[in-house]
């Protein structure tokens, strides 16, 4: 006897009651799919998150009070919501925003201009524990880094890092997917899961967001 999977929770913070209502009609009429909470500010999101402990918060960034990039900060820190994954929602009219959020552990980005499909597609890909990163959000994402104030003056290191696994951590910087890495290498693409699973142990990072990050950081990524 066949079980169904159980739908993917989503807490939504966005302080528009009109956007907010938006979104929990589209979500809870997509099967898989279902809000658990609304939010209409940062400290808000971050009590209901870890009361409810959705498997995604879909976060906006301009709120009242605390702003969606201090309650990422909050939700990701926190061991009683370490397995919630933020997607945050975005103009990109401010792109230091977008380090910052990767910075406080969200998984990806979403345009608000983005479609309903779109929108539903982001949820689920993070709620698999993959990050929501286009090329283009990379691109923005170098260019904010490396003309932050808030870069580190030294190169993270990458202690236990094998050369193969550094050229893939540079691919996952460059916002390649799995696919686009094990052709450019040369290599399966569950050699190159294999790759990426080492290198989030190694490097204590949560999900490929972060590795993006561990990429800048080291200077793997300059351009």
């Amino acid at each position: 006897m066949s079980h169904e999977a159980p739908p993917v929770r989503v807490l939504l913070a966005e302080d528009q009651v009109l956007v907010r209502d938006s979104f929990k009609l589209l979500i809870d009429s997509t099967p898989g799919l279902v809000t658990v909470g609304e939010a209409g500010t940062g400290a808000d999101a971050v009590e209901l998150a870890r009361r409810l402990r959705p498997d995604v918060v879909l976060m906006d960034v301009r709120m009242p009070g605390m702003d969606g990039i201090e309650a990422t900060g909050h939700i990701c820190a926190h061991p009683d919501t370490a397995g919630v994954h933020v997607l945050i929602l975005t103009t990109f009219d401010l792109d230091e925003y977008v380090y910052a959020a990767l910075r406080a552990g969200a998984s990806g980005f979403l345009l608000k201009s983005a479609t309903a499909a779109e929108l539903l597609a982001a949820v689920r890909v993070v709620a698999s524990g993959e990050a929501l990163l286009a090329p283009t959000v990379t691109r923005r994402l170098i260019t904010a880094f490396l003309r932050s104030p808030e870069r580190p003056p030294a190169a993270r290191a990458l202690d236990g890092i094998t050369p193969r696994e550094a050229e893939v951590l540079t691919l996952v910087g460059r916002g390649k997917s799995n696919a686009e890495i094990a052709e450019h290498l040369h290599l399966t693409v569950g050699t190159v899961k294999t790759h990426i699973g080492r290198l989030l142990m190694k490097l204590r990072a949560r999900d490929r967001a972060q590795l993006v990050i561990a990429a800048y950081e080291a200077g793997l990524v300059t351009r």
